[in-house]
């Protein structure tokens, strides 16, 4: 335990089942475990993937104690007959299943919605998948990368055309994937309160999230402009296209401070503060839609200026005209961060697997139900005999058989 909460988290009884690898599913079920959510995580027998990804302490993923916290582990071979009576026996006691194979493959494993729902009536069932679950491109393979490429992300992260010869960079985290899952956790409390809410009717559902149109949603106008104007939005490198002065300016100690002044009364300030309180004045920055036409030029006006100061300087400065700014933070940055560390968002947590280590926070943080780090992300089949002794009624000699047999870790 790391948390001791004083109050009942917000969804505190709600029971997961996660059949999901890699990080979309398991995104969605940890948003839901930090909530309070009893996560059921069923693995496979060397464990879910991701436990391997990055920096490892002692052989285990940093990474996995953040995102497999919170969660209850049973490891199965889901090739096995005792398993598919297990995985039922487990749908039986809970209220959502969540899983992110390709569309059809839990199907073919006797884990289709009719069979889940055979034991489970009302059961939600979220499926997240790289083009959905229905369509010509159904059955294509898909990570978080492709769902960013097809989104239209991947073209617009990177520097405007004809100033970089490189590949378009990548956001730097999975951001495909936890949007996929974000929308997931979204989609499932949706349809939990569709069935249980007062005079709902009590009916189970099953949601269709895709990789590509979780971060299609998130484009803003490119599609709009695009079949209204026939214009295909291009990558701005640090700058935004709808507003200006917005960017990350270059400071004397070789750093960069993002500035964002682009409304009218921040543009005034910062004018002030440039020492040029006429450039208001100009036609070609008078209000943001010539600002952005001469965002180029504006820029470098501005860069000249930052140049002279280092970062801390310049930060002072913009705080005191209360411009918004900052740095672009790193990871000393964040877990030094006095606003991040008050409220909790970055915090020590004791993992019994590799020792003391920071984790982010809670998010969305519900004063009057908050979450919990209950514990961190478990050891492989860590609580499998609890789970079948707790949710199948299983007998501590046949569990033991269970795992003589290969079928259980």
């Amino acid at each position: 335990m790391t948390d001791q909460p004083t109050q009942r988290p917000a969804l505190a009884g709600l029971r997961v089942l996660e059949i999901g690898h890699f990080v979309a599913a398991p995104f969605c079920t940890r948003l839901l475990g930090d909530l309070g959510a009893d996560i059921i995580k069923v693995e496979p027998l060397g464990g879910d993937p991701v436990r391997k990804w990055g920096e490892q302490v002692n052989g285990r993923s940093l990474w996995w104690s953040v995102h497999g916290r919170n969660k209850r582990s049973i490891a199965l071979d889901l090739k096995a007959q005792e398993s598919r009576e297990i995985i039922l026996k487990l749908v039986a006691a809970c209220d959502v299943v969540v899983e992110n194979f390709r569309p059809g493959q839990l199907e073919r494993m006797g884990f289709g919605d009719a069979a889940l729902r055979a034991v489970r009536p009302d059961l939600i069932i979220t499926h997240i998948s790289g083009y959905g679950q229905t369509g010509p491109y159904r059955d294509r393979a898909a990570f978080g990368v492709i769902g960013e490429a097809v989104g239209g992300l991947r073209h617009l992260t990177n520097h405007p055309p004809g100033t970089y010869g490189l590949p378009p960079v990548r956001v730097g985290v999975s951001i495909g994937d936890s949007i996929a899952g974000l929308y997931a956790a979204f989609g499932t409390l949706a349809a939990l309160w569709q069935r249980d809410r007062a005079g709902g009717d009590g009916a189970g559902r099953s949601l269709d999230v895709a990789l590509t149109e979780s971060v299609l949603s998130m484009m803003e106008a490119m599609l709009p402009e695009f079949g209204k104007l026939g214009k295909i939005k291009q990558p701005t490198g640090g700058g935004i296209a709808t507003a200006a002065p917005s960017n990350a300016y270059p400071t004397q100690d070789g750093g960069f401070v993002l500035i964002a002044a682009n409304s009218e009364p921040l543009f005034a300030r910062l004018a002030v503060l440039l020492g040029q309180p006429g450039l208001t004045q100009n036609v070609r920055f008078a209000d943001n839609p010539a600002r952005v036409a001469h965002a180029i030029e504006l820029d470098a006006i501005i860069a000249e200026w930052t140049r002279t100061l280092t970062s801390a300087e310049l930060e002072m400065r913009l705080n005191a005209a209360d411009i918004p700014n900052s740095k672009a933070y790193t990871a000393a940055d964040v877990a030094q961060d006095p606003q991040f560390r008050f409220r909790d968002m970055v915090r020590d947590v004791e993992d019994p697997l590799i020792g003391k280590v920071l984790h982010a926070g809670i998010v969305p943080h519900i004063p009057d139900a908050p979450g919990t780090i209950r514990w961190t992300g478990p050891d492989i089949g860590e609580h499998g005999d609890e789970i079948l002794s707790e949710l199948a009624g299983y007998e501590p000699g046949r569990i033991a058989g269970l795992r003589e047999a290969g079928v259980l870790a």
